[in-house]
């Protein structure tokens, strides 16, 4: 269960300063707990901090800052339980899945341990001429300095981990700004951060209403902003984020390919639990389903069987694949593109049903116009939409017919059908055997178009947090 209150780390320490954030249980409805929430003085004060520590933060020796992580990624796995329990709660998670994102922020504590060892840097060889002959060049990366993060609420462990835990491997320090459905995660991480001895100011971790953490996007003392999120709010706040770096992780309404070679027995599972875990509520979720006309009966139909055979309900329940959607409104807006895109002519295969204020049944629809909202936009929920084609081509370039690009899946044994793929998808990451909801936490992750700006994975998150700099010795 969770404790009756939360405070907020300000400057490393635990601040109880009210409990004006409450934080309700995603499956009930009812108040679970109570977060203490930072107004705009606070998150001022926790930038002040962070500049301060920056200059000790860069100090830290690589195994010191590892040790941190491994700390860190000790602690989760003494309390996993804990956490999956939290996530369950406050993300209405379903169980597994809650597990299976503790198993993802203990691997990026880990992965981000490694690297905090191995920031390397290069000989550069300046003798290309006469004029430099008697010199030499070496460059090395040093930390930015202060940084900013803020998170979503899909995954508030591992997400929130992607953020902290590359900072930490290379000595920036921090304020992070959680989702206010769903900042118990990243409260207990601050707990754990907490234990460590790390210089006074190096992290802060503040619940606080997006006028409040106005600052994290707009102080110059801020070196870089990182925020995962909506597109709408990404691209708003690159806007006035002012001369610091901004690095975007946004939305998308992922695609896979099945062409008529695939082993539908493999994909359909695949495709399932792409398009309904954790209720749809991943950037990468499946919400575009394009596959060879020659098989696209056959998969329909055993997509339509597989589908209906999952569970949905209390998060709690081990036996639960679909849980509730983060609000009431988020489940009256999908309920309402599936009405849109009937009334426009599409079919629902299966589900399209509410069983409840934030209880969605995954659905299945064909013959969806692409400029619905339901092609067109991100649904985040359990919707994904079937749509033939004949060319192999053609379903390149409907993948393509998409502000979005995070990461799309192709089902082919033709290898130089994937590398096509590879070659003409715009997007982030091609997945071939599998959905595009597959990541690993140390792949170079992002997306292009609206999708996003940089990347993530731990060791590509510290090339943004950290500066090339370059020394130059003359040999007279």
């Amino acid at each position: 269960m969770l404790a009756d209150r939360y405070p907020y780390y300000l400057a490393n320490r635990a601040v109880q300063a009210n409990t004006d954030l409450p934080v309700t249980d995603k499956h009930t409805g009812e108040i679970a707990t109570r977060v203490a929430l930072a107004d705009a003085h606070t998150v001022d004060q926790a930038i002040a901090a962070a500049a301060r520590a920056s200059t000790s933060m860069r100090r830290l020796r690589s195994y010191q800052r590892k040790a941190i992580l491994m700390h860190c990624k000790q602690r989760c796995e003494a309390r996993a339980e804990e956490l999956a329990l939290a996530l369950c709660i406050e993300a209405g998670k379903p169980i597994r899945d809650a597990r299976v994102e503790v198993t993802r922020l203990i691997d990026t504590f880990s992965i981000a341990a490694e690297e905090s060892v191995r920031i390397v840097g290069e000989v550069l060889p300046l003798d290309i001429s006469a004029r430099s002959a008697s010199y030499r060049g070496q460059w090395t990366r040093l930390p930015i300095g202060p940084v900013s993060f803020i998170t979503p609420f899909n995954f508030p462990l591992n997400l929130v981990a992607h953020k902290i835990a590359p900072a930490l491997a290379c000595g920036c320090p921090f304020v992070l700004k959680p989702a206010s459905t769903t900042p118990v995660g990243a409260l207990i991480l601050g707990e754990i951060l907490a234990e460590t001895d790390l210089p006074e100011g190096a992290f802060s971790i503040l619940p606080a209403t997006p006028d409040a953490a106005q600052l994290l996007t707009t102080d110059e003392r801020l070196k870089l902003l990182s925020f995962t999120g909506s597109p709408r709010v990404g691209w708003e706040l690159k806007q006035k984020a002012g001369k610091k770096q901004v690095v975007l992780e946004l939305g998308g309404n992922a695609a896979v390919i099945v062409d008529a070679d695939a082993d539908l027995h493999d994909a359909v599972p695949r495709i399932v639990s792409g398009a309904f875990y954790q209720s749809g509520q991943s950037c990468i979720s499946v919400q575009r389903i394009f596959a060879q006309r020659s098989i696209y009966a056959a998969l329909r139909e055993q997509l339509v069987a597989a589908t209906k055979l999952l569970q949905v309900g209390d998060p709690k329940d081990e036996r639960t694949f679909v849980g509730p959607l983060i609000t009431d409104g988020d489940a009256q807006r999908l309920a309402s593109w599936i009405s849109d895109a009937q009334v426009r002519g599409a079919t629902v295969l299966c589900g399209g049903t509410l069983r409840g204020p934030r209880l969605l049944e995954p659905t299945l629809l064909e013959n969806v116009p692409r400029d619905s909202p339901l092609c067109a936009l991100e649904a985040f929920g359990p919707v994904a939409v079937l749509e033939p084609f004949d060319e192999f081509e053609h379903a390149l370039a409907a993948v393509n017919d998409s502000e979005f690009g995070l990461q799309a899946g192709v089902f082919t044994r033709d290898l130089y059908k994937a590398m096509r793929a590879w070659d003409e998808l715009e997007v982030g990451a091609v997945v071939v055997g599998d959905v595009p909801s597959f990541r690993v936490d140390h792949m170079p992750y992002g997306g292009v178009k609206s999708s996003g700006l940089g990347r993530e994975g731990v060791r590509f998150a510290i090339e943004h947090l950290t500066e090339r700099r370059l020394l130059v010795i003359r040999i007279p």
